[in-house]
């Protein structure tokens, strides 16, 4: 869910973030990570956008990464190789406060080789810079503050000024899945007016996601669960492999999880 969010915040206010990590408010348009050539790396939310001489390479971690420093080079390479005259900014910007020092990676070494990128976490960022522009505003609860619910009463009042009702809808929402992560969901509620953020369509389609990500996760639980009790009654795992579908080494994996 907050992947799609900020997924769906840089795609579509892509000035605004342009404007933030760039320093200038140039028009980006969408890179499919496809037309890098090789299948993308997993990620939270893996966002490339390019303009004519650039590409912006953005990543949003919800929980520390310690594959992040690699994944930086590989794209870097990867874009280098497509686009080699194009120059390419990449940021990783976390969005949970945390203790861990992975949040502080902003540079992958190997011998002779080494890559830098660049590390927001937006628990250090003044609350002002997102209240600048309305598709960074959901941002602004996971600022540097001691109060975030002032904070969201801000964003609220900055969102009733947004004129075009689409944009109106679709920025209440974000902001409200975003807040989620450091607020409680009634004071969000009644901070942001829920009928303003039924009317986006993100909104909508971030929750059906959710509910078909729950029925799968559901459904991998219940198939995990057969095959432990297929391997249970003395099935080797190569059998059951057939029967669930499953690699062998997921059933192995799977029994020691299980403690099996």
């Amino acid at each position: 869910m907050f992947d799609n969010t900020c997924k769906f915040l840089a795609e579509n206010f892509s000035t605004d973030f342009a404007n933030w990590l760039l320093g200038e408010p140039i028009t980006l348009t969408e890179l499919s990570p496809k037309e890098l050539l090789l299948e993308p790396i997993r990620a939270d939310a893996l966002i490339l956008l390019q303009s004519d001489d650039k590409i912006l390479h953005l990543e949003f971690q919800t929980q520390p990464d310690a594959d992040i420093p690699f994944r930086m080079l590989d794209y870097r390479v990867r874009g280098y190789r497509r686009f080699p005259q194009k120059e390419m900014h990449q940021v990783v910007i976390y969005l949970n406060q945390t203790n861990s020092q992975l949040v502080y990676q902003n540079a992958f070494s190997l011998t002779r080789t080494r890559h830098e990128f660049e590390v927001i976490r937006l628990w250090e960022q003044p609350a002002e810079l997102f209240l600048r522009n309305p598709g960074l505003l959901p941002f602004a609860v996971l600022s540097s503050t001691e109060n975030p619910e002032n904070v969201l009463n801000q964003v609220a009042r900055e969102i009733n000024e947004i004129s075009d009702k689409r944009t109106q809808s679709n920025v209440a929402a974000s902001t409200a899945i975003l807040a989620s992560l450091v607020l409680d969901k009634d004071f969000i509620k009644r901070v942001l007016r829920s009928d303003i953020m039924r009317e986006s369509p993100m909104y909508q389609e971030i929750l059906q996601e959710g509910r078909a990500e729950g029925r799968e996760e559901g459904r991998a639980e219940t198939l995990q669960q057969v095959a432990i009790n297929l391997i249970n009654t003395g099935m080797t795992l190569e059998q059951v492999a057939r029967v669930t579908g499953l690699s062998v080494e997921e059933l192995r994996i799977l029994q020691r999880e299980k403690g099996e």
